[in-house]
């Protein structure tokens, strides 16, 4: 199974000239030339964004979804593939109600005619990991039965697998590999496939979402009803409401949307700064439109969760940002160890101006904040920034909010919504009370760690311990000489069976 996948990878790398981009680095160039001398007769006219989409899209809907995670990583994937990549669409055809309803069974130990009073066999939604089917409870609400496509584990775990290869090499043949973390944004999506596998794990960032909003006068989200919902099998609450992306629409029935707008940057800022958890995935399939006015939030398989100190790093950004103060971006940057240590302060307050001065420019409805990070985002290669993955996650959300926000209301002032609130909330975490408040939550920690510290410190003195660290250094070094010597290996390999591949299309 594992080698069938392979060369069939294989192939459509061929087909779609995926080796220029694979090969194109100067430490392989010398295999780029051969190789396009053995496939002189293959003729290849469309850009190379466009040839990688069409090339992900055939492969299949894992692919897919990976090429839609690397669109969000413009810190890492160059603009003209991140922006091809971006127009990905996971559609994927639905698999027969009675497989459905077998799934159903099996998870939930009696077949859908029991458990509810009525079912819909066709669903009503299908992506990739599930489709959504409309039933009613007993009780006679009315529900959403989402199911997990069968067998699509194996599916995963495979192409999982070939991933995890293809990022290996391009961290040890690219001068860029490790900077640019390959195994990391893979080992990034392997962690966002296999929670969109867990249903129950997606109930529950639902349920904690719910409890969040509970009574908001802005943001709905749907009711788990637990007693249906296991790994494989998930009931929400049917919510009816229009899609965010029928305008038109939502016009017609009266709906506010600059208030929308607004709610939307509100919604937004609430749950990244007050909850630290913040739904990651929303786009506008994902968002519908209550005739009250407000936001129906649906799929909650993918979540960001942000710590204390992420919370407050991004708040002094975002005001620096705010009142333009470039040098107070670039200290946040070097204090939070992001980049190096050597690194000049000035000429990275010099790069940030450079990115925000003309933005600034211009009308403070018309500047982008998704934009400024995506920017900036670039200007950070030239001094080894580490993105961190959950703020890559942020940013992207921010990206879909403000891009959303602008649909409903081009005139939306980002910066004058969130402005107060990240003030308001900044005045909250500074000052005497804010010390108080964490003196007092930290205070069973520190009971339980100071006695134990003066036993702690001598073990870290101690010369076999050093002795253990030299030598484990040692044997690190080796491996990574190991590594390197099955590169060459590889990647001899790799074009031996791209010239197999080539003789036997011929």
């Amino acid at each position: 199974m594992f080698l069938f996948r392979l060369f069939k990878i294989l192939r459509v790398v061929y087909v779609y000239g995926l080796d220029e981009l694979i090969l194109g680095h100067e430490r392989v160039r010398g295999l780029a030339a051969l190789v396009r001398r053995l496939f002189f007769w293959r003729r290849i006219d469309a850009p190379r964004a466009v040839r990688l989409r069409r090339a992900l899209e055939r492969l299949g809907p894992i692919f897919v979804k990976f090429g839609q995670v690397l669109s969000t990583r413009r810190d890492l994937v160059p603009l003209d593939l991140a922006d091809e990549l971006a127009r990905l669409q996971d559609k994927v055809k639905p698999f027969d109600g009675k497989i459905a309803a077998a799934v159903i069974e099996q998870a939930l130990g009696q077949p859908p005619e029991r458990l509810f009073k009525r079912f819909e066999a066709v669903p009503v939604a299908s992506a990739s990991v599930a489709q959504v089917h409309v039933a009613e409870l007993p009780n006679g609400r009315k529900v959403a039965v989402k199911v997990l496509r069968p067998g699509i584990l194996a599916v995963i775990e495979s192409d999982l697998a070939l991933l995890r290869i293809m990022a290996w090499l391009v961290e040890k043949l690219f001068s860029d590999g490790k900077r640019l973390k390959p195994r990391e944004v893979v080992a990034e999506f392997d962690r966002y496939l296999h929670d969109e596998l867990d249903l129950q794990r997606e109930a529950a960032n639902a349920s904690q979402l719910r409890r969040n909003f509970q009574g908001s006068d802005m943001l709905i989200v749907p009711e788990v009803f637990w007693d249906y919902t296991r790994r494989e099998v998930m009931v929400l609450e049917w919510m009816d409401g229009i899609p965010i992306s029928q305008i038109d629409t939502l016009r017609e029935q009266g709906i506010d949307l600059k208030k929308l707008s607004r709610f939307g940057v509100e919604i937004f800022f609430t749950q990244v700064f007050r909850d630290g958890f913040f739904h990651a995935d929303m786009h506008p399939g994902n968002i519908f439109v209550a005739a009250d006015n407000r936001y129906i939030a649906l799929d909650f398989g993918i979540v960001g969760s942000l710590s204390d100190y992420d919370k407050r790093y991004l708040a002094i950004n975002f005001l620096a940002f705010f009142n333009r103060d470039y040098k107070r971006v670039a200290s946040a940057h070097i204090e939070s160890g992001w980049v190096p240590a050597n690194t000049r302060l000035e000429e990275l307050e010099s790069a940030i101006r450079a990115v925000c001065e003309p933005i600034f420019d211009k009308p403070l409805a018309e500047i982008s904040l998704g934009q400024i990070l995506l920017q900036l985002f670039e200007t950070s290669r030239r001094f080894n920034v580490e993105i961190q993955p959950q703020l890559v996650l942020l940013q992207k959300t921010l990206l879909n909010i403000e891009g959303l926000g602008r649909q409903l209301d081009p005139g939306l002032d980002l910066w004058d919504t969130a402005k107060p609130f990240l003030q308001r909330w900044m005045n909250e975490q500074m000052g005497w009370r804010a010390l108080w408040r964490h003196l007092k939550q930290e205070a069973p920690y520190w009971a339980e760690v100071l006695p134990a510290l003066p036993r702690a410190v001598a073990t870290l003195a101690d010369p076999e311990r050093q002795a253990k660290l030299v030598k484990a250094t040692e044997q690190m070094l080796e491996a990574q000489k190991q590594r390197n010597e099955w590169l060459a290996t590889i990647a001899g390999l790799l074009a031996a069976l791209l010239v197999i591949l080539a003789l036997m299309l011929r």
